[in-house]
């Protein structure tokens, strides 16, 4: 925990401020463990990645090259994607609960999504395709490095993986978009840009 610590800057430093030490213990493991990662990458030490961010805030590394990066954490759980030259997103989320699931999709979701959820069978159900779908919103607002709510009426219902020609007002297409497999009570979805085919390398990692 204190290597880690050691790695971050001012800015994620001060972020810690206040939080409880879970939530400290999170944050400090998850960017450490970006930075360890994507300076690995780079080939730079851990400490000396710097971060830029987006119109939006989306932190990328400084000076990358083609790399491109995006991350996202849930509880004790974290994703993070990496790529070259093209710009992607990733999100991972709880499930969230059934009743709120229903009023998320209904309230939120364009019509076909939130029948999507609707038909689910079980309260259950409904949950697990609500929290897919909010996580695919996620993934595409953040290969954009727009905002939330943008996202709101774009269809991303149906089989991953899925490619949306124009994923408006988000930005021009084409979007490849998919869920990405993750342990335990949560889903993760990530989108990348561009009509070129997406392989994905999925490693695994746990830290104590």
């Amino acid at each position: 925990m204190s290597e880690l610590w050691r790695l971050l800057d001012e800015d994620e430093r001060a972020r810690t401020a206040g939080a409880d030490e879970l939530l400290r213990r999170r944050f400090t493991v998850v960017r450490g463990a970006v930075r360890q990662l994507v300076g690995a990458r780079l080939g730079r030490p851990a400490a000396d990645v710097v971060w830029r961010r987006g119109r939006h805030g989306k932190p990328e590394p400084s000076d990358a090259g083609r790399l491109r990066v995006s991350w996202s954490a849930s509880g004790p759980l974290a994703v993070l994607a990496v790529a070259e030259g093209r710009q992607l997103g990733v999100d991972v989320e709880g499930l969230l609960g059934g009743r709120a699931a229903g009023l998320i999709a209904a309230r939120l979701f364009p019509g076909a999504d939130a029948r999507y959820v609707a038909a689910a069978p079980t309260v259950a159900g409904r949950a697990a395709r609500c929290t897919a779908l909010w996580c695919r919103r996620e993934a595409c607002v953040k290969a954009y490095g727009g905002r939330l709510v943008q996202s709101f009426g774009l269809p991303v219902a149906g089989p991953s993986p899925l490619l949306l020609a124009e994923p408006r007002p988000l930005g021009r297409g084409p979007l490849r978009l998919l869920d990405v497999p993750v342990p335990g009570p949560f889903r993760a979805a990530l989108a990348v840009r561009g009509d070129a085919p997406v392989h994905v390398n999925v490693q695994a990692w746990t830290m104590s």
